[in-house]
C-alpha cells in the first residue's frame, strides 16, 4: 500500500518557517528528517525547494507550481498539482511531503501519517502547519528531548497514524 506520511518540525503555535527560513536549529532534528526521508520521494512546494541549497542526496525530488514555465536550479520532476505529485509515487512506495504550509494543508486530507518534531517555543512564522485533529488523527509515539548545548530549545518527536 502507498504510504503518504507529512514529516515536519513546528513550534507550540504550529509555527513552522518565517521568510523561507526554519526559525530554529535542531541538528538531531536534521538527522532524523535524513534517515526517514532517505531513499524516498520528498514532494514540496516550490518555495521549500528554493530553500535548499542543492538537492537533498540519495532521495527523488518532487516539487509542485503552478508556474508552467517552472525550471528548478537542480534536477527535479515539476508538477503542478499534489495529484500530479501523487501519480509519480508507485502502489508500494512510500513518499514524503516535507512542506511548505499550503501543501501540508493539503496533505491533511490524505496522508497516511504524520512525523512530527513539536518544538517546545512558541516562535514568529509567516507558515504554519495545519493543526491536527485527534478524531482523525491518533498519536502513537513521543520521544522527548531536552535543550542541550547543540538545540536550544526543547523539542518531542511525535508520530501520528490515521484512525
Amino acid at each position: 500500500m502507498k504510504q503518504l506520511i507529512m514529516i515536519a518540525a513546528a513550534a507550540e503555535n504550529n509555527a513552522l518557517g518565517i521568510n523561507n527560513d526554519l526559525p530554529w536549529h535542531l541538528p538531531d532534528d536534521f538527522k532524523r528528517f535524513k534517515q526517514l526521508t532517505s531513499g524516498h520521494k520528498i514532494i514540496m512546494g516550490r518555495k521549500t525547494l528554493e530553500s535548499f541549497p542543492k538537492a537533498l542526496p540519495n532521495r527523488e525530488h518532487i516539487a509542485i507550481t503552478r508556474d508552467k514555465n517552472y525550471r528548478p536550479k537542480f534536477p527535479c520532476q515539476i508538477v503542478h498539482s499534489l495529484e500530479g505529485a501523487l501519480d509519480l509515487v508507485g502502489p508500494e512506495e512510500t513518499a514524503f511531503i516535507i512542506g511548505g504550509g499550503e501543501i501540508y494543508r493539503q496533505g491533511m486530507d490524505i496522508a497516511t501519517d504524520i512525523e512530527l518534531t513539536r518544538v517546545h517555543a512558541e516562535v514568529e512564522a509567516d507558515t504554519f502547519f495545519p493543526e491536527i485533529d485527534d478524531q482523525v488523527w491518533e498519536l502513537v509515539q513521543e520521544d522527548f528531548h531536552p535543550a542541550d548545548e547543540k538545540h536550544k530549545h526543547s523539542f518531542t518527536y511525535q508520530t501520528y497514524r490515521r484512525r
